[in-house]
C-alpha cells in the first residue's frame, strides 16, 4: 500500500492504515484509465491482478488494507497459473506484488469476502477456509457444493497453524504419516507444504489421538474429509481468513526518566507499546538474527516434515559442525541447528534444498510483505555485513513469528517444540540464546560478526502492574549483549513494575 508524502509516495505496513468500507464498482475491461470519483477527482486505484483464475477487472473494497486517500482494488484475470496480490500507484506505477502465501490482507473481513465473491461470480473452483465461522467450504465453479464443520485446527502460532491468506493445493494424500507429530492424517489435502485439512489423526496402530490432540492442520469429520478430498484437485486455491486479534488494551505508565542507552528497543510484543528505543530506521548489520528470517521463510515455503540430502557447504563454518558426517537429515533438526546453536551449516543446506537464489528471494519478498522497509537479505546465515536491518523492521518481524510461528521462538528457549516430544536427532545441543543470570526469557535469537557486533531479538516474561506481559528487546551493535540485556531488563521493571 502506499501512503502520498508531498509528491512522493512511500510503502507503509498495512497496520498503519485506517478502514476504508466504500464498495467498489465494476470497472470494464477496456477502460484504460482510472475512473473518476463522483466529485470529479480522479480515483487512485490499485490492481489485485489474479493469473490463475477466470476473473473480469472487479474493483473490491479492501478496507484497513488500503491507505484513506482513496485507493480502490481492481481483480484481474487471465487463466489457472499463480494468483497474485499486487498494490500499484497509478501515477507513479510503484507496485508491490504478493503471491501466494500469508497475507495479513486477508485477516480484514471486507477484503476476504470480496475476494471470495469474486471467485464465486465468476464460477471459480477453489476451497474457502473461514475459522471465524469454523468452516470448511468448497465451490465448485462459484457453487457451494460441500459445507464442512472444522473440528479442530492447529495451536495459534505452532507448526500447522494456517494464517489467512491465498494458497493453493499442493499434494493429496489418503493417508499420510507425519514424522513429526508420528501419526497417520487420512484424507490430507495440503498446501503451501505444512498446512492440511484433514480426517481425525491415527497412531500407527490405527488408534485415533484423543479428542484435545492439537497436532495437525484443520480437522473435519472423516466422511466429510474423504468427500472433498476426492473432489478437489491439485493447483486449485485456497482462501484462508483467519481475523485480526482484537487490540490489547494494556497501558504503560512511565515513572522514572527514559533511558540513554545507545543500540536498542524495547517493546511490548502484544500492545505494540515501545517502551523505549533509539533510531528506529538506523539499517545495519544484523549478523545472525537474519537467521529470523531463514527460519520463517522455511516454516512458510518449505515442507517441515521432510528429510533433506546434506552436501555440507565447505564455503561456511559453524561454530559446532555437525552436518559433515551426515547424508540426510530431518528439516526439523535443521530448524534446531539453524536456531539453536545458530549454524550456518544448516542455514546453508536449508537455502540450498529449496534453491539458493531463490530462497533468499523469498527471505526478500517477505521483509516486503511485512513492511520491513530498512532491511535487505544476501545470504541466508547472517555472515555478510549486507545483511542489514533495524529496529524497527527487527521489532515487526518478532511481532509476526510471535504470533504467526510462535514454534520458532518455543524452539529457541527450549531446543524443541514442547508438544511433539523429542523428534529430533540432536540431543546435545548448545543453546547460544539464553541470557545470563536470566530466568524469564522465552525465545529470541543472537548474533555477531565484526561488522554488526553482538546483536539479539530476545522475548522475556515480566510482571507489570500486576499483570504478566512479554517484552521484546533487540539489541544492535553491543558490545557486551548480555549485560546489556540484563540492564534493559532491570530498566523494565524499575520504571513499570508496580
Amino acid at each position: 500500500m502506499f501512503e502520498e508524502t508531498g509528491r512522493s509516495v512511500r510503502l507503509v505496513s498495512f497496520r498503519d492504515d485506517q478502514p476504508n468500507e466504500l464498495r467498489g464498482v465494476l470497472i470494464p475491461r477496456s477502460m484504460q484509465k482510472p475512473p473518476r470519483s463522483p466529485f470529479g477527482a480522479v480515483k487512485r486505484v490499485a490492481v489485485f491482478s489474479v493469473t490463475n483464475i477466470a476473473l473480469p477487472v472487479v474493483a473490491i473494497a479492501l478496507a484497513a488494507f488500503v491507505s484513506i486517500s482513496g485507493y480502490g482494488l481492481v481483480t484481474a484475470t487471465d487463466q489457472i497459473a499463480a494468483p497474485t496480490v499486487t498494490i500499484v500507484d497509478p501515477s507513479t506505477f510503484n507496485k508491490v506484488s504478493l503471491g501466494y502465501g500469508p497475507h495479513v490482507a486477508f485477516s480484514q473481513s471486507s477484503f476476504f469476502t470480496e475476494t471470495r465473491d469474486a471467485f464465486i461470480d465468476e464460477g471459480v473452483t477453489f476451497i474457502e477456509v473461514d475459522f471465524d465461522t469454523s468452516v470448511v467450504r468448497y465451490f465448485k465453479e462459484g457453487v457451494l457444493a460441500l459445507n464442512i464443520p472444522i473440528q479442530a485446527t492447529g495451536e495459534v502460532g505452532s507448526w500447522w497453524d494456517a494464517p489467512s491468506g491465498l494458497y493453493k493445493v499442493d499434494k493429496k494424500a489418503e493417508r499420510n504419516f507425519s514424522n513429526i507429530a508420528q501419526v497417520h492424517l487420512p484424507w490430507a489435502i495440503t498446501f503451501e507444504g505444512n498446512y492440511a485439512i484433514h480426517g481425525m489423526p491415527e497412531y500407527p496402530d490405527g488408534t485415533a489421538v484423543p479428542e484435545d490432540f492439537t497436532a495437525g492442520g484443520v480437522r473435519i469429520d472423516n466422511q466429510d474429509a474423504e468427500k472433498l478430498f476426492n473432489e478437489v484437485v491439485l493447483s486449485i486455491p485456497v482462501l484462508v481468513h483467519k481475523a485480526t486479534k482484537e487490540a490489547d488494551t494494556f497501558v504503560y505508565e512511565p515513572t522514572v526518566p527514559e533511558l540513554k542507552t545507545e543500540g536498542y528497543l524495547i517493546a511490548d510484543i502484544e500492545t505494540n507499546a515501545i517502551l523505549a528505543a533509539s533510531d528506529l530506521d538506523k539499517q545495519v548489520p544484523i549478523a545472525s538474527l537474519t537467521k529470523l528470517m531463514t527460519a520463517l521463510v522455511t516454516a512458510e515455503k518449505m515442507d517441515l516434515d521432510s528429510r533433506v540430502q546434506v552436501t555440507s557447504p565447505n564455503f561456511v563454518e559453524s561454530l559446532i559442525p555437525r552436518l559433515a558426517e551426515r547424508t540426510s537429515v530431518s528439516m526439523y533438526s535443521l530448524l534446531q541447528l539453524l536456531l539453536v546453536e545458530s549454524s550456518n551449516e544448516a542455514a546453508e543446506v536449508i537455502a540450498a534444498e529449496y534453491g539458493r537464489e531463490a530462497f533468499i528471494k523469498e527471505m526478500n519478498t517477505k521483509a516486503t510483505q511485512l513492511g520491513m522497509l530498512h532491511s535487505s537479505f544476501i545470504d541466508p546465515s547472517g555472515l555478510r555485513n549486507e545483511n542489514t536491518s533495524s529496529l524497527g523492521d527487527l521489532f515487526t518481524l518478532a511481532q509476526y513469528i510471535h504470533k504467526n510461528r510462535n514454534f520458532i521462538f518455543e524452539i529457541t528457549a527450549k531446543n524443541k517444540i514442547t508438544t511433539l516430544g523429542d523428534t529430533g536427532e540432536f540431543t546435545d545441543l548448545v543453546n547460544f540464546n539464553e541470557v545470563e543470570d536470566l530466568d524469564n526469557f522465552v525465545g529470541g535469537k543472537v548474533g555477531e560478526t565484526t561488522a554488526a557486533g553482538q546483536t539479539s531479538v530476545t522475548l522475556h516474561t515480566v510482571s507489570i502492574q500486576g499483570t504478566e506481559r512479554t517484552v521484546v528487546i533487540i539489541l544492535l551493535g553491543s558490545e557486551k549483549r548480555d549485560e546489556d540485556v540484563r540492564t534493559l531488563m532491570q530498566y523494565v521493571e524499575d520504571r513499570y513494575k508496580r
